[in-house]
């Protein structure tokens, strides 16, 4: 018997946790905090020992072995607090000589590198989970497959769909916690989040509130930009423009940091470039766009709610990119055949931009363009065929065709394929 939540709603990385199990000593669930890891665990685990309770971390400081006593998979719940932890969960491991799915580990924020000493490769496993999609959360009935699609499978069909759940969805989020809550009180969730979480991490990294707030509310007012720490480095510093001089080195690699705090606690996700030859330079060169884990952050950062949304179309149209952004990582990180950070951005000199670009371990790749409404679906698809003729045309690319191009939309009356063979169809659709 587990410790499974009785209101335990599935989650699409369920199965992928339990093949983990069967082929590794241990496995950790990362992600944000909230995001549902612990639940998740608890729905696989068999018994449990909880480090953010003081008493006990107390405890397994003085003596670690204390930390491994259950029956497996044993559940060691924010395993970061003590450090040492991974490394002896490393030996626990090779002591059991070959036994799988003995661990759990879960953790909201990554430890200093210089506290653990062994990789762990081999032995712990990887799950990254984040808040929770339109499927999951039953807002999308699931008839179209990502995963699918790469294989040519789609239906047309007319769809039911509304902007005005859209921006409902991106004010609550995806946190399992409130899915429960009246739509009021559960929109209000984000911004009580990030006052916990600005509170925490200031108190643990010595760093001012406000400094904190400031350089979230700077990525939100950029979000979907690469943005530079120059531009952040503006909004969060003193006007004194000779101070900001003096102070400009120290500053941008202070920004720097500030930036990688909420990264280690997996707030912020990077969005890369990408071009079509593997081995292009442009891959690394290129400026990554940052987005948040859940658009509810960025709506709660803006002091925006779905009344506003519905009445600024250019905002509302970023933030449901983040929205698409959030859905299309879970569902990519349940495909075998993805690779690591699989969802990608293009855009080159000649102006050409496309919002995602999917691509597969065995070659294969899409391009998503994600547009708010119908009226810019023909904008989606005019980009589309332009990035497939331009890679067509690059010899030194020697890129297939896209296995699919897409144009992923809020609103719309149908989901369909257009006679240049691009495919429309609503976030509400899609699933892994």
């Amino acid at each position: 018997m587990t410790l499974r939540n009785t209101g335990y709603k599935h989650r699409i990385l369920d199965a992928r946790l339990d093949r983990l199990l069967t082929a590794f000593g241990a496995v950790e669930i990362i992600g944000s905090m909230w995001c549902g890891k612990t639940w998740m665990a608890e729905a696989h685990g068999m018994s449990k020992v909880n480090l953010s309770d003081v008493r006990i971390r107390r405890l397994v400081e003085a003596d670690t072995r204390l930390a491994f006593e259950g029956k497996p998979p044993h559940i060691i719940d924010e395993w970061q607090e003590v450090p040492a932890l991974w490394d002896q969960t490393r030996l626990a491991i090779d002591e059991a000589a070959g036994k799988r799915g003995l661990y759990i580990l879960t953790g909201s924020s990554t430890p200093r590198k210089n506290e653990i000493t062994h990789s762990g490769s081999g032995r712990i496993a990887r799950l990254h989970l984040r808040p929770m999609s339109l499927y999951e959360s039953g807002y999308s009935d699931g008839q179209v497959s990502l995963s699918g699609l790469f294989n040519g499978e789609f239906d047309s069909a007319a769809v039911d769909t509304s902007l005005a759940d859209i921006a409902k969805w991106i004010c609550r989020g995806g946190w399992p916690g409130s899915l429960s809550l009246d739509e009021k009180i559960a929109a209000g969730v984000p911004s009580q989040y990030l006052e916990a979480l600005i509170s925490f991490v200031a108190a643990k990294e010595r760093i001012g509130e406000s400094r904190l707030q400031r350089v979230l509310t700077s990525l939100a007012r950029n979000i979907g930009q690469a943005v530079t720490y120059q531009t952040l480095l503006n909004d969060i510093s003193v006007d004194n423009a000779q101070e900001l001089k003096l102070q400009k080195i120290l500053s941008r690699e202070a920004v720097e940091r500030l930036i990688n705090l909420f990264h280690d606690r997996f707030i912020i996700e990077d969005l890369n470039g990408w071009d079509a030859p593997v081995r292009s330079k442009s891959r690394v060169r290129t400026k990554p766009i940052r987005s948040f884990v859940d658009p509810s952050l960025s709506a709660a950062l803006l002091g925006v709610n779905k009344q506003w949304l519905l009445t600024d179309a250019q905002l509302f149209g970023r933030l449901f990119e983040e929205l698409c952004l959030r859905d299309l990582r879970i569902y990519a990180s349940d495909m075998d055949a993805a690779l690591t950070n699989p969802i990608r951005y293009y855009r080159d000199s000649d102006g050409l931009e496309v919002d995602v670009i999917i691509e597969l371990r065995d070659g294969r790749w899409a391009g998503i363009e994600i547009k708010l409404g119908e009226n810019k679906v023909e904008q989606g698809v005019r980009n589309l065929l332009r990035l497939k003729r331009k890679i067509a045309a690059n010899p030194m690319a020697r890129n297939p065709d896209p296995a699919f191009l897409a144009v992923l939309v809020g609103n719309t009356p149908f989901r369909r394929c257009t006679p240049e063979g691009v495919y429309v169809f609503p976030i509400t659709s899609l699933t892994v």
